[in-house]
């Protein structure tokens, strides 16, 4: 690991491994998690890639500002441009799961603009378009996507400072963990530890709190309110690799549906019997699915 202060003064913990004149992959992870998502990706990929995975803002040792403003989409898509900037890259490949999904469908958006970003691989994270109609028009993801109301509301604050990220968590799942079995036991005791430290469990809140999405309650309409139209966003025309988790109990596979009409140039992979967290419960899977989508849309 090494520690990058970015140019906006957030500073980040970053592990860069493989050849430096190799392509280059940056992997972001998702809540409430760590560049440690990717343990199993960087180790296949290392010897052909130049994989580096930071700890996002809010996470681990990485800078932690603890108001809401601060983890707006645009500084969160602009902390991965400008840490490509600090590591001398010029071309990346984002590799997002998550909220890092969710970020890198805007920096796959803002890359395919300004010639930075060849493709991209986005694993169960839904798009900002489809996924802000589903959660009005669709029963199953509204209800999957009450935590987030729970995440945003300040008064479980008290519960946070008390217990740590995990008190939220447990009131938000209804007491249910959400670190499968399948996870390495000493990885969970690291996760476990990280959501001890009550700055970070805040600043990660705040990437929620910080998110113009809104989701309705289950007894409001089920129906898109004209005033809560999606983003106007341009088509992703860029290759780019989705990897899905059809298990998976926060976004389920409808999030798929549509999905070829808001990206041109899709590889699409779906994966049976893994939960949400795909890139460690299904690790086999998803580099293969890496390897063949990186190889035939190599430069």
């Amino acid at each position: 690991m090494e520690r990058l202060t970015l140019p906006s003064g957030i500073e980040l913990d970053v592990l860069a491994e493989g050849p430096r004149n190799a392509p280059a992959l940056i992997f972001l992870h998702g809540f409430p998690e760590s560049h440690r998502t990717w343990r199993h990706q960087i180790a296949h990929l290392s010897d052909r890639y130049r994989c580096v995975a930071p700890d996002q803002r809010g996470y681990r040792g990485s800078s932690k500002p603890q108001d809401v403003a601060s983890y707006t989409t645009d500084k969160l898509i602009g902390d991965v441009f400008q840490l490509a900037d600090a590591l001398g890259i010029d071309r990346f490949t984002v590799v997002g799961h998550d909220w890092g999904g969710a970020i890198a469908w805007g920096v796959a958006m803002m890359g395919q603009a300004n010639g930075r970003e060849p493709r991209a691989v986005i694993a169960n994270a839904p798009h900002p378009i489809g996924f802000s109609r589903l959660v009005w028009e669709n029963r199953h993801q509204r209800q999957s996507s009450q935590y987030m109301r729970a995440f945003r509301d300040t008064a479980n604050d008290d519960l946070v400072r008390e217990h740590g990220l995990m008190g939220m968590l447990l009131k938000a799942f209804d007491g249910q963990a959400i670190t499968a079995d399948t996870m390495e036991p000493e990885e969970r005791a690291a996760l476990l530890a990280d959501w001890q430290n009550r700055d970070a469990a805040f600043a990660m809140l705040n990437w929620y709190r910080a998110s113009p999405l809104y989701v309705p309650a289950l007894d409001e309409p089920y129906a898109m309110p004209a005033d809560r139209a999606p983003p106007v966003l341009p088509p992703l025309t860029i290759p780019t690799l989705v990897i899905w988790a059809l298990d998976d109990l926060a976004l389920p596979p409808e999030n798929l549906d549509g999905l070829e009409s808001l990206v041109h140039d899709m590889t699409l992979v779906r994966v049976r019997n893994c939960g949400h967290f795909v890139p460690w419960e299904a690790p086999g899977p998803v580099n293969a699915a890496m390897d063949v989508f990186l190889d035939r849309t190599s430069a």
